[in-house]
């Protein structure tokens, strides 16, 4: 073996031990981070997910997740253009242009009729009919016991998945 394939294989060799000690280090992480005794709960909160995309719950509970985190994100350049794109993948363009008349009108954000950005959600089936169902989306704006908390009905197509309506529950 030549002094210049050696030099390419021990290079190779460590780039791939430094790579494989990098992704150990990034799965132990998040264990440790869950375990550690400084109380933090956040990381071992949530230690499973499942969900079904044929589920049109769990395609309401799917957006709400993925668009509060883009829009929780403000220091990522990417997070803006994320959160647009969701709003194309989930509602119909029926719901969009009614979203953005709302934010037009009220300067607040049409999917979580607010200007600021919840620290918790969840999602409700709440029934369905006439090809469309309804979800009570449920969001808790702040820690501790007088949270304050809102709740908004989403309606979404049965065969779509599509979200067709959002408005305040009353």
């Amino acid at each position: 073996m030549s002094m210049r394939s050696r030099k390419t294989s021990r290079k190779t060799l460590l780039t791939a031990a430094a790579l494989t000690a990098g992704l150990t280090l990034a799965a132990v992480t998040p264990a440790l981070a869950g375990a550690s005794a400084s109380g933090t709960t956040r990381a071992a909160a949530v230690s499973s997910a499942q969900g079904d995309p044929r589920n049109v719950t769990q395609h309401v509970a799917d957006f709400y997740g993925a668009y509060i985190d883009a829009v929780w994100t403000t220091d990522d350049p990417t997070a803006a253009a994320s959160a647009k794109a969701l709003r194309g993948f989930y509602l119909s363009a029926a719901a969009q242009k009614k979203v953005a008349a709302y934010e037009k009108r009220e300067h607040a954000d049409g999917i979580l009729f607010a200007q600021n950005v919840p620290v918790k959600w969840k999602v409700a089936y709440t029934g369905s009919g006439a090809g469309h169902a309804t979800s009570r989306v449920t969001l808790t704006w702040g820690d501790g016991p007088h949270a304050q908390v809102s709740r908004i009905d989403v309606r979404s197509d049965l065969r779509t998945l599509k979200i067709t309506d959002l408005k305040p529950a009353g």
